[in-house]
């Protein structure tokens, strides 16, 4: 696992504005760093006899019969990592689903499946049928630990009854191509899955059994992480309840036009009042939850990273949303007006967002790429008129929509080297086509697996 490793940092920063560039990759490999889940969970949990610690709880294993790991995500590899190295040869079995499988990654007594993402696959579903069967033969005196972090929906799935793999499939991809907020897309899944929507953290408290939760959250509008160490309320994915509604499922579709696109069996189970049931809605009293990070602490860390070099930074928000070429365009107008008029704050400075920005897809679209590198391809468009300034834009575990590329670098001059190789960038806008067109430059952001999952971190150095 590398840990905190831009494996193309050198060809990122020696070519166009190359000082403004080297800001903006320095800040997203120690905000990456910085936030590793491997690190977090060390510091957090130990154990020391029969003693388990986590946070400010502590668990007595001697009282346990046997302790479950299971978990999903695209930061589970180094959670479930972390996990296994603390309690070794203690956990009976684990069962974990992630999105790419390292080399490097080592773990005790734990399957690893390989699930689909964004899209579902057999692999995923395999994973979640194996979950359910680990946990449907325990009893009250065995103790769960559970892994997860955004990703996860995808990568361990299992339809209600009635729907099939490949209904779901179709649904979530014509759902991820709509435009909808994840949040809209999410009271879909959840209302049409065994698992998701608190599903898994059920079953286990209807076993009388315990459950340790370790969780990076992946919301937008989520708060800043104050104590680590304290456990705390969570909403959402498989193993917290859910806050999303039927109603909210149906006004989805509705509002994104979805009735005829989606298939025909996930329509008649969520319009039926008979078949559809509600998530579970109300806190789990044998879940004990404790965050790791959430979407706002990667701007927390770069406003500690830029205080030790001594740079003003303005964190403009953590709530980023809407379409990403048009953030980008818009961020570059923000950008002009910091360069040009000194405000709202006065330049050389570092400007930091958070979020989550989507791309609508079109039939038409036939591009490769994903948000972050069509949010700085527009800011790219944005600035071409201006110079010392750059953006960098990262998925912060480490690839971006459907690419294998974390997300992406640009700057005044990203523009004028996208002609000189013949390439319109307008016209890779249109085609969704950033990820070809930003691979050509060699302005790629390469990290893998990065450890961690708080949606997506966005840095822009503007000089004077």
């Amino acid at each position: 696992m590398q840990n905190h490793v831009i494996r193309n940092k050198s060809g990122l920063i020696n070519k166009g504005d190359t000082n403004a560039r080297e800001h903006v990759v320095y800040m997203i490999e120690r905000v990456l760093a910085e936030m590793n889940a491997q690190t977090r969970i060390k510091s957090l949990m130990r154990l020391e006899g029969d003693t388990l610690y986590v946070g400010n709880r502590q668990w007595d294993l001697s009282q346990k019969r046997h302790i479950y790991l299971f978990g999903a995500g695209k930061a589970v590899n180094a959670m479930a990592m972390a996990v296994c190295e603390i309690l070794g040869e203690r956990i009976t079995h684990g069962i974990i689903s992630v999105k790419i499988k390292e080399p490097t990654d080592k773990y005790v007594n734990t399957d690893v499946f390989v699930g689909g993402h964004p899209l579902p696959n057999e692999e995923g579903l395999a994973a979640a049928k194996a979950i359910i069967k680990m946990i449907d033969q325990a009893s009250a005196d065995d103790l769960f630990i559970s892994v997860f972090s955004g990703g996860s929906s995808a990568l361990l799935t299992y339809p209600v009854e009635g729907i099939t793999l490949e209904d779901e499939i179709i649904a979530q991809d014509q759902l991820l191509k709509s435009g909808a907020k994840i949040l809209e897309i999410n009271a879909v899944r959840r209302h049409i899955s065994q698992t998701n929507g608190g599903w898994l953290a059920k079953r286990i408290q209807d076993k009388g059994a315990e459950l340790i939760s370790l969780m990076i959250g992946d919301c937008v509008g989520s708060g800043i992480t104050n104590n680590r160490n304290e456990p705390t309320e969570f909403w959402g994915t498989l193993v917290a309840p859910d806050k999303t509604t039927i109603a909210d499922a149906r006004a989805t579709i509705k509002n994104y036009a979805l009735a005829d696109l989606l298939p025909r069996r996930v329509m008649d189970y969520i319009m039926d009042d008979a078949r559809i049931r509600e998530t579970p809605k109300k806190q789990f009293d044998r879940v004990t939850t404790f965050v790791l990070d959430n979407v706002p602490d990667s701007c927390e860390a770069a406003k500690k990273i830029a205080a030790e070099l001594g740079i003003p930074l303005m964190i403009l928000t953590t709530f980023m949303e809407g379409e990403s070429r048009e953030v980008g365009i818009c961020m570059a107008s923000i950008c002009r007006e910091i360069q040009t008029n000194h405000r709202p704050i006065v330049p050389p400075c570092y400007v930091v967002f958070s979020g989550e920005t989507t791309t609508t897809i079109t039939p038409e679209s036939s591009g490769k790429g994903g948000p972050s590198q069509e949010l700085v391809l527009g800011f790219g468009i944005g600035v071409r008129e201006f110079s010392k300034m750059a953006i960098a834009s990262v998925d912060t575990e480490g690839t971006d929509g459907i690419t294998l590329n974390a997300g992406g670098v640009a700057d005044t001059y990203t523009c004028k080297r996208m002609e000189e190789l013949g390439s319109n960038p307008y016209t890779v806008l249109r085609n969704h086509d950033s990820g070809t067109a930003l691979e050509l430059l060699g302005d790629n952001i390469v990290t893998g697996n990065t450890g961690t999952n708080v949606c997506d971190f966005n840095v822009i150095y503007i000089d004077a």
